[in-house]
């Protein structure tokens, strides 16, 4: 009886460590979820975003039918960013280049919507088309929905990579192929204002 005393302690001793690395691995299951789930709720955004420009370029084609070459500029920004997020995968997420392509053609969508809208500010009756400013509307709204989205992402990446980098995970991350998510970061030259001349 006594030489089992050793061995219950030493099995109580291995099932608590695997209770608690079940427990761990399970949390970081939790979190990347939440992440992958946030990344869906962030592509919707600017799925969203893509599917107002088509509409949105229509009706000023009416009014600013000179102005082809803004119009063709904001086409052909959201077909490259519409294929870059097609590309993007979760997986990719743990790919700082991959996120800095992507950033890099929403900001070049974003950079085109904010010259038709100086276009638009020139012509005074389409500024009173009700459908027009729907749709104005409609983006800014999409335009901020996009931060708040890009915001609770970076917050909910950064739980997950402070979880993935802590001693005891940080050794099991590597064991079970948990990596590092990127984060949305600032375009650059974000920090300086936007020059509108006219």
């Amino acid at each position: 009886m006594k030489k089992f005393i050793p061995l219950i302690v030493i099995l109580g001793i291995i099932a608590l460590v695997v209770l608690s690395l079940t427990g761990q691995y399970n949390k970081v299951i939790g979190l990347q979820e939440g992440v992958d789930g946030q990344w869906a709720n962030v592509e919707n955004v600017y799925q969203r975003r893509a599917d107002l420009i088509p509409n949105l370029v229509e009706t000023v084609k009416g009014y600013a039918e000179h102005e082809r070459e803004t119009l063709e500029a904001v086409v052909n920004a959201r077909a490259k960013a519409t294929q870059v997020t097609a590309e993007l995968t979760p997986e990719a997420m743990n790919d700082p280049a991959a996120m800095q392509k992507f950033q890099a053609a929403q900001g070049e969508l974003g950079s085109a919507l904010g010259r038709l809208m100086v276009v638009m500010e020139q012509y005074p009756d389409l500024k009173a088309n009700q459908g027009f400013l729907d749709l104005q509307a409609q983006l800014e709204g999409s335009e901020n929905r996009i931060t708040v989205e890009r915001r609770r992402f970076n917050e909910l990446a950064q739980g997950y990579n402070t979880v993935i980098r802590k001693f005891p995970m940080a050794m099991l991350a590597g064991m079970f192929g948990f990596e590092k998510k990127a984060y949305f970061e600032a375009t650059e030259g974000a920090q300086n204002a936007p020059q509108v001349k006219f």
